[in-house]
């Protein structure tokens, strides 16, 4: 096409909006109130409303606001934390940090979120919470999540750093917004997130008085009165041009979903047919709001899944096309979490996603005519591909603890 098709053009974005940024940001650099001014509290109010829960406490980042969160339930050291294995290392680490195990759990292969029949099994007596994530844009199954966690006493901290905006459907048809479930949401407002600034920030919400009051203490270095530090905290502070840029975008962001879905949409309208890939599963349960757009290679032969995979991804690299792979190695096989509890094959259809997810781009400022190239270079890809792929190459030959294939 002549340039290249971007995950994310925040440039793009940032150029539709542009007067109305810029004035935010000089109103707050003439202002001199660069921390925990105006427009960070007003900010917080904005998004609580939107959200449709009591309490939002912005912070530095959405690495910290999951810290924040579990600091403020109280656990203690070697309780027992379950996360999914196939997501960002962000939601395992603050969890080590803390000095809580990490007890990893697959993940469903169809729409990448928790396994709730594994959680099931992974729960002990020093089980104390569950971190869904809701990953790449739709909710894990938060009423089976809910269940579980109330028929054993355990709190719940929702991921939402990819599903701001997802809306959970109850089976009794109650409505209500990724975050706003367990005992605290928490998100992040990195630049290419659904709803982004221009730097770091984050932010936990909750519709416990007693939870935002602690939440917002442990932010500010353990302190309600200045200088009288009742717990231990730290320095979490979201900034206030950024959440200037917020407030903005926060005004924008149902259009901003739209244009995903529509994006989205386009995707699965000329993609479901490709043979050798599927698109993204939709849950009945949940809205999605596509943060990310996330193929897979779905074929019988594991032989040459991953070649697939990478030579698809080279391909599209060739003709000026942006992609990412989220995530090519699951938490429990990283060096920093690997440990004999958690052997290769023990968590498959994470191991199994791990070697044939691609995402494509979608964003805000996409282009019919670069959806059009998209797909259709997907499509010739994919033809030459698997007419041209070996029959037999072990170079290529897929580790045989892994996944039975009729689980893909």
């Amino acid at each position: 096409m002549g340039r290249e098709i971007v995950m994310v053009d925040l440039i793009g974005q940032y150029t539709r909006l542009k007067d109305e940024i810029d004035s935010a940001i000089n109103r707050v650099l003439l202002s001199g109130k660069f921390i925990n001014g105006p427009d960070v509290s007003c900010f917080s109010e904005e998004f609580a409303q939107w959200m449709g829960i009591k309490h939002v406490i912005p912070c530095a980042n959405g690495t910290d606001a999951l810290q924040l969160a579990i600091m403020a339930l109280q656990l203690q050291p070697g309780d027992e934390v379950i996360v999914p294995s196939f997501t960002y290392v962000a939601t395992v680490e603050v969890i080590s940090l803390l000095g809580l195990k990490p007890v990893f759990a697959d993940v469903d292969p169809n729409t990448f979120n928790l396994d709730v029949n594994d959680v099931q099994k992974k729960i002990t007596e020093k089980t104390k919470l569950i971190i869904p994530v809701h990953l790449f844009g739709q909710c894990a199954d938060m009423e089976k999540v809910t269940h579980i966690a109330e028929k054993y006493n355990l709190k719940i901290v929702e991921d939402t750093a990819q599903a701001v905006g997802a809306v959970y459907h109850y089976s009794d048809g109650r409505s209500v917004k990724a975050g706003t479930i367990g005992d605290f949401g928490t998100t992040s407002f990195f630049p290419s997130k659904n709803l982004g600034c221009f730097g770091d920030g984050g932010a936990l919400f909750t519709n416990s008085d007693e939870l935002a009051a602690r939440a917002g203490m442990m932010a500010n270095h353990g302190q309600r009165i200045k200088y009288h530090h009742d717990v231990i905290g730290c320095n979490s502070r979201l900034d206030s041009i950024q959440a200037a840029i917020l407030r903005i975008k926060l005004r924008c962001l149902d259009e901003f979903t739209e244009k995903r879905r529509r994006a989205a949409a386009y995707y699965h309208s000329q993609l479901r047919s490709v043979r050798g890939i599927s698109a993204p599963s939709c849950s009945n349960f949940s809205t999605h709001v596509y943060n990310q757009f996330t193929l897979k290679i779905d074929l019988s032969d594991r032989f040459h899944i991953r070649y697939i995979r990478d030579k698809l991804q080279n391909e599209l690299k060739k003709r000026g096309i942006s992609s990412m792979i989220y995530y090519p190695i699951p938490l429990h096989l990283q060096k920093a979490y690997c440990s004999p509890d958690y052997p290769t094959g023990c968590l498959p259809v994470s191991e199994r996603l791990s070697e044939t997810v691609l995402s494509i781009p979608i964003h805000t400022e996409i282009k019919v005519d670069e959806l059009k190239f998209i797909t259709d270079s997907i499509k010739t890809i994919m033809n030459n591909i698997l007419i041209n792929v070996p029959i037999s190459n072990n170079k290529f030959k897929w580790k045989k603890t892994i996944l039975p294939t009729n689980l893909l």
